[in-house]
């Protein structure tokens, strides 16, 4: 049989490469989808609701949920993709939020019925199978003259049927529910205010237009959200956000103390956190030892609400943990604000007074324009009322006209042509039945017409003044306050400087000695330890410069050969035997190149002075309260003069005098009362040893003639300084 022939293929010839701007393409390509995110996804609109809200809540209003009985979640879902193209998840999960049974929002605008889980909780929402809602009562307010062409009208993606651009909202809502949205090089992040204070907030706008950011913020005391929680109140970031639409506060989880149980309850957590992040981040803490204070914590959320318990060891301080938690922001979380809102197509970031004035701008348009609507209804009702008043002048006249006439074509011309009225007015009489074609029937009909007029004068006198307009607006979010308006559920809490709680870390204190070398190497040793063997090893040509009994609780400054102090604790070290090396402070506290350690002080207090001496012969006593510092800052430079090194740092009152040697071997006593004061940390103070050129004082310490034999120490003690001092000349007990 014979080979079938292949067929020759074709050569494939490269697209030739196109020279185009990468500014073209970006244009071209990129800017259409990035409009689209923006304006069509993630940015919230004056209105208040992103599109993919607005055409979830029409699609039920249209589907009669408003007030009839609940449908099945996934029934909404279904009606919703005629709208919303964008798949049954993601629409479902817009549902969830909106829903009561979600907790999301202040005021949510979908009734529900089932497992939608909780803003305050990762746990997850039932299947909309399962689940099933219907638009709640709070809901009538955002479709309020949506039949009455308040709002324009759009074709949905596919032509078939016609959507809202926006909804027509009878209340800021766009302040009243929070929103999050990420778009291409920008987002949204709105918080929830307290419908009732922004209700209040826009009549005395309206009342006073020049209204204040100060006035504003005693109606509109500050943000609120579902999840309740205590907001720190400052005032001028409050101002500051309500000014520019950025910015943000903090909001703390609210607690409760059971003594008798020795437990913390924490019943209202952060917006953005949930209970399940919070459990987990407490239990790293405890896991890592930052924390000693905690037995258990349990998750007890139940159909009472939230729940975290927090069970306490014996003798734990409650106040003081809760204070730490929140410091290392487990129990606090920041809210940052950056009102970005579509108004007209266009993202814009405002201040709560320009959304206000927008959000009155869009919704006197809307009522203007159902106001219009009316207008034409009312104005067609009442021509043909004209026509029938007309008919009532001859009924008889009317029904011989009808009679008469051969052909129903003729009829309406012949009541024209009767009447003297118009070919609509003609049609209407014509239409009314025969059991109607009596005097009291017209008559009362006649009556609506001063109605009417009335009516249609009242509503031109609306159509024609923005002011009039807002005073209905005005009477309608006063309503609205009264029938939907709720007390805050974040109270609001101004943190008092008095109120600071110690957030250190509790510390295990109990005796134990400090060991310092000159190269720089610390150790901390117990008691217990040095009764085994006291001997101190150190490395080859290194030995001790300094030795103190001190406690573990204690804080520990160390000063070094580049005028800078390094603040660290006794119980960051760890226990260690004589026989070790201990720390090298260079490394554990990141020295800088060429830094030594000249000398350590432990303190519990900032209490008193320091005795300072240099290298160059001068000396000075500093207040120790200019080394407090309020943050924990572990570095302080600029800590001392920075002339000449120092050479010995000593707490006064260590000795009545100090011991000064220099490099060529003469030495001097200088008594503590011949130390000049100075008030600031980098004073140089005052000479005490006159130095030969190019030489230095080496060594100055605590003079006790029963560690340090001198013979004739008179020889070394001068009454004015300075001083050269005198030849050194070491006592037979040295």
């Amino acid at each position: 049989m014979a080979k079938k022939k292949q067929p020759t293929p074709v050569p494939v010839q490269a697209a030739e490469p196109l020279d185009v701007r990468i500014t073209e393409v970006l244009e071209s390509n990129y800017m259409p989808y990035a409009m689209s995110v923006i304006v069509s996804r993630a940015i919230p609109a004056i209105d208040g609701f992103k599109p993919a809200h607005r055409k979830l809540l029409y699609t039920m209003y249209r589907m009669g949920l408003l007030n009839g009985p609940k449908a099945k979640s996934a029934k909404v879902v279904g009606q919703t993709m005629v709208l919303n193209p964008h798949g049954d998840a993601a629409i479902y999960e817009t549902l969830v939020r909106l829903t009561t049974g979600k907790e999301a929002l202040l005021h949510p605008f979908i009734e529900s019925k089932g497992s939608f889980g909780k803003q305050y909780s990762d746990m997850a929402y039932a299947a909309s199978r399962y689940t099933e809602c219907k638009l709640a009562k709070i809901s009538e307010e955002i479709f309020d003259g949506i039949d009455c062409d308040a709002v324009d009208m759009v074709p949905n993606y596919d032509g078939t049927t016609t959507e809202p651009n926006l909804l027509p909202t009878g209340f800021p809502n766009i302040l009243v529910s929070p929103n999050n949205g990420i778009a291409v090089g920008m987002t949204s992040t709105i918080c929830s205010f307290n419908l009732r204070e922004v209700c209040e907030a826009t009549v005395r706008l309206i009342k006073d237009p020049h209204m204040t950011l100060d006035d504003l913020l005693d109606v509109l005391k500050g943000p609120d959200f579902s999840t309740g929680g205590i907001l720190l109140y400052q005032r001028d970031k409050l101002r500051e956000i309500y000014r520019t639409g950025r910015g943000s506060f903090a909001v703390r989880s609210r607690y409760t103390y059971d003594a008798k149980s020795n437990r913390i309850e924490i019943t209202e957590i952060p917006y953005t956190t949930t209970v399940e992040k919070i459990k987990s981040a407490i239990v790293e803490q405890v896991k890592s030892g930052k924390i000693k204070e905690i037995n258990d914590i349990r998750d007890e959320i139940d159909i009472g609400g939230l729940r975290l318990a927090i069970d306490l060891k014996r003798g734990a301080d409650a106040e003081k943990l809760v204070a730490r938690l929140n410091k290392l922001h487990i129990l606090e979380e920041n809210f940052s604000c950056n009102f970005n809102v579509l108004v007209g197509g266009v993202p814009q970031t405002l201040g709560v007074l320009e959304i206000l004035d927008e959000w009155l701008a869009f919704r006197t348009e809307c009522l203007r324009r159902t106001y219009i609507f009316d207008l034409s209804k009312k104005s067609d009702k009442l021509h043909l009322l004209y026509g029938l008043k007309e008919i009532l002048l001859d009924i008889d006249k009317a029904i011989r006209i009808i009679r008469e006439t051969e052909s129903e074509k003729e009829v309406v011309p012949n009541l024209m042509n009767g009447f003297g009225i118009d070919q609509v007015q003609a049609e209407y009489v014509a239409e009314i039945r025969l059991r109607n074609l009596n005097r009291e029937y017209i008559i009362n009909r006649i009556d609506e017409i001063e109605d009417l007029e009335k009516a249609i004068e009242e509503l031109n006198l609306l159509i024609g003044s923005d002011r009039r307009i807002r005073t209905v607006i005005a009477k309608q979010l006063t309503k609205i306050a009264e029938k939907y308006g709720a007390p805050r559920k974040t109270m609001l809490y101004e943190p008092d400087g008095a109120e600071e709680v110690d957030l250190s870390e509790p510390v295990e204190d109990y005796p134990c000695v400090l060991f310092l070398s000159r190269e720089g190497y610390f150790k901390k040793c117990t008691p217990a330890s040095l009764r085994g063997s006291d001997v101190q090893k150190f490395k080859e040509n290194d030995s001790l410069l300094y030795k103190q009994e001190v406690t573990n609780g204690c804080e520990v400054l160390f000063f070094t050969s580049l005028a800078q102090v390094y603040k660290s604790r006794m119980s960051d070290f760890e226990d260690c035997k004589a026989s070790s090396l201990g720390t090298y402070l260079p490394a554990a506290l990141s020295f800088e190149p060429n830094e030594r350690v000249v000398a350590a002080l432990p303190l519990r207090s900032y209490e008193g002075s320091l005795n300072v001496f240099f290298a160059n012969g001068k000396a000075v006593r500093i207040p120790l309260e200019s080394y407090q510092t309020k943050t924990n800052r572990r570095k302080l430079t600029a800590a001392l003069y920075g002339g000449s090194p120092a050479v010995g740092v000593f707490r006064a009152g260590s000795a009545p005098e100090y011991f000064l040697v220099t490099d060529d071997g003469r030495a001097l006593l200088v008594k503590e009362e011949q130390i000049t004061e100075k008030t600031t940390r980098t004073s140089a103070g005052a000479a005490v040893f006159t130095l030969k050129k190019g030489r230095n004082v080496v060594s100055a310490e605590p003079y006790d003639p029963n560690q340090l034999s001198l013979e004739r120490p008179a020889r070394y003690r001068k009454a004015n300084l300075p001083s050269t001092g005198a030849p050194y000349e070491r006592g037979n007990g040295t």
